[in-house]
């Protein structure tokens, strides 16, 4: 065995077998570290969505969200649009949104999906693989659109984890993950690129329900 590993397991077994004291003994854990709102969390999950270069629409109805896709689709020209979520598929579909014809999440032009929850706090929109259809389709296509309601607002990341535990229970889903706004890596030169991992493009359509 080299020296430094028996230096690093000696330091190990003396830290182990000696009793260091607790630091900050007077520390409440159970304080919140940031203080929970609950007004106008619409307007702080935009705000700070909008800051990672998410792009935020607010609907006021169905019909208003499948107007605005339809329109998106039309500016972007997007011919293959990707969705699997038969709930959210309906939901388009009865309110004049047709433009689901991928079959093919490689070769898509967009994907859409639900969400768990939308954290205002920092932005970032929960996701899991059972409530959004796998792993994959919030991750391969170069733009992702999520579409969310109101009541799937929270302030912070330990609410929107109650939320799933209250939905699925002792069901846990195998993947809980949060994306804040599009892909970016500063791994090469400490430059930023965006879109290297994952979409380019982040959409958020919340609707007011």
């Amino acid at each position: 065995m080299s020296n430094s590993r028996e230096k690093i397991l000696s330091k190990i077994r003396q830290a182990l077998t000696s009793r260091v004291p607790v630091p900050f003994v007077s520390t409440n854990a159970d304080k919140e570290i940031f203080e929970a709102e609950t007004e106008d969390l619409e307007l702080k999950f935009a705000e700070n969505f909008a800051l990672l270069q998410g792009k935020f629409v607010y609907c006021g109805s169905l019909e208003e969200l499948a107007g605005n896709l339809n329109e998106l689709a039309s500016v972007r020209k997007w011919d293959n649009i990707y969705c699997i979520e038969s709930v959210i598929k309906d939901i388009l579909q009865t309110n004049g949104f047709s433009n689901l014809t991928s079959t093919d999440l490689k070769s898509c032009d967009a994907s859409i999906t639900t969400c768990e929850a939308l954290v205002a706090r920092t932005g970032s929109i929960l996701l899991s693989s059972e409530g959004q259809s796998g792993r994959t389709v919030s991750v391969y296509a170069p733009v992702h659109i999520c579409v969310a309601f109101t009541s799937q607002l929270v302030f912070d990341i330990k609410d929107g984890l109650q939320l799933v535990k209250t939905k699925y229970k002792n069901n846990l889903p195998s993947l809980i993950t949060l994306a804040t706004g599009p892909s970016r890596t500063a791994d090469i030169e400490k430059t930023l690129v965006v879109g290297v991992h994952g979409p380019k493009e982040v959409f958020c359509f919340l609707v007011e329900d």
